[in-house]
């Protein structure tokens, strides 16, 4: 038997893949049509293949647990999302505009603030995040680019458009699957890239090196380009050492660099110290510098914000970032935009309700049961509420929390989260699934041709982190017949 796609119901969300008359989508079309055409044991050959290949090529993240670290084989449904070229190059400049705005944003606010004096954003929004680093006030950055590597998430609702859910603005992570993602179905499914015309995604290191190279405080032909990572203990481990693999830049860790009476960051190797031009860091902040942060940090560098703010060498992303980074700023991002770019968003936001406001605060307090509840600056899922999925003791909970520190919670509505089919045993059934593409901006600015899908293995689940459980697909940018 083979897959019959009348029997797949898209229920009452937008697919990605199939229409509500069991029909494929333009940009889909041969692919569903294709693996309509294979047979439940061909299927089942092609997912097998897909989880050697994963242990092969050595694929894998970690998960915290309270037992300890896991080491698990990345999730991954061979059935790619597909999106069209036309509707993908919408998006792009979307990004490309938010992320312009952003960085204006956090350069104006470690310098004169205009933004606040001009009472478009509450100067208590911005100076009491967490992410807002004083030691930062007064330093310009290379290009007056403060975030350079930006993952911001998208969704699409019943309309098919897509919405911004939020930037991740400090140690983004994930591009590395991104890529690791098309290899994988590249061996899997080969027959459909010999013909259709799908975006490759491959160049994504090249333009990590350049735009790198562009921060250089030292204008030489080859810098040095370092990527400083906590360890092989950290989940992203996998990542670090494939982007400088790929990049060929040396994979350091804090105990690798030193900071001289010079004010420059140096790299220890066999030959000795080599000056240090670039790093991109993979820390966040408060570990960065036990000279100026986290005294205790056993992870960065001693001195290293002195090298920094003495414009000896290059971080990216540059402390202090994440300052918008952080899901009450969230809310003032097309607000912002226009200040700063005289334009409106290309790319929506999700509705936002800020706990901080007495009305808003009373309305989410009152539809705790229909609402997505988060905190400003956690990831990766967690202390979240989901509302219709939650219990009358969880909102209980969270009712408290927000009461006791509204300014670190806010409040959106349960999205209808766009589905696309996803293998359970050898049928489709639709998942939901978000999309978080990458943005660099140095000198110039590029967006990765699609992004990273992850999907939700559960059903009805729309929890897509792969620590809790979710999964991904490859993200195909397919352009339309002429």
């Amino acid at each position: 038997m083979s897959i019959d796609w009348t029997e797949y119901s898209t229920g009452n969300f937008y697919d990605e893949l199939i229409a509500e008359d069991c029909s494929p989508r333009e940009p889909a079309t041969r692919l569903v049509n294709y693996l309509g055409s294979l047979s439940t044991a061909e299927i089942n050959k092609r997912k097998e293949m897909a989880e050697s290949t994963i242990q092969e090529m050595g694929v894998s993240f970690t998960v915290y647990t309270e037992e300890g670290n896991i080491d698990r084989a990345w999730p991954f449904d061979i059935i790619p999302r597909t999106i069209s070229a036309s509707h993908w190059e919408k998006t792009a400049k979307g990004l490309k505009q938010r992320l312009k705005a952003l960085n204006m944003f956090i350069n104006d606010l470690y310098h004169e603030q205009e933004i606040i004096k001009d009472g478009v954003i509450p100067a208590e929004i911005v100076l009491k995040s967490k992410n807002f680093r004083p030691e930062c006030v007064g330093v310009t950055p290379p290009h007056g680019v403060w975030a350079n590597i930006c993952g911001t998430d998208l969704v699409r609702d019943l309309d098919g458009q897509f919405y911004v859910l939020e930037d991740n603005l400090r140690v983004p992570s994930g591009v590395s699957y991104m890529i690791e993602n098309r290899e994988i179905t590249k061996r899997v499914l080969p027959e459909l890239f010999s013909k259709d015309s799908i975006l490759p995604v491959n160049n994504y290191p090249a333009h990590l090196f350049d735009m790198l190279a562009s921060l250089s405080p030292r204008d030489i032909p080859q810098p040095e380009i370092v990527v400083l990572t906590p360890g092989i203990f950290n989940s992203a481990y996998f990542e670090h050492a494939f982007l400088a693999q790929q990049m060929g830049a040396e994979l350091v860790e804090g105990s690798d660099l030193v900071v001289e009476d010079d004010d420059c960051v140096y790299m220890k190797t066999i030959s000795g110290l080599e000056q240090v031009d670039v790093i991109y860091r993979r820390i966040d902040d408060e570990f960065l510098d036990p000279e100026t942060f986290r005294e205790d940090s056993m992870l960065g560098v001693p001195g290293l914000m002195r090298a920094w703010k003495a414009g000896n060498v290059a971080l990216a992303n540059a402390p202090g970032a994440g300052v918008a980074d952080d899901k009450v700023v969230y809310a003032y991002v097309p607000d912002i935009i226009r200040y700063y770019l005289q334009e409106e968003p290309l790319l929506p936001n999700v509705e936002t309700f800020l706990c901080s406001d007495p009305e808003q605060r009373q309305y989410v307090l009152e539809n705790l049961d229909k609402l997505v509840v988060k905190p400003a600056n956690e990831s990766g899922g967690y202390g979240m509420l989901v509302g219709p999925h939650s219990t009358k003791k969880e909102q209980e909970q969270f009712a408290t929390l927000i009461s006791k520190n509204p300014r670190n919670y806010i409040a959106q509505p349960t999205l209808s989260l766009s589905t696309a089919p996803t293998l359970c045993g050898s049928t489709p059934e639709p998942r939901h699934l978000d999309l978080r593409p990458f943005i660099l901006q140095g000198k110039n600015l590029f967006v990765t041709t699609g992004g990273l899908t992850r999907v939700a293995m559960k059903k009805g689940s729309l929890v897509v982190n792969s620590s809790q459980g979710g999964g991904s697909k490859d993200t195909w940018i397919v352009e339309e017949k002429r």
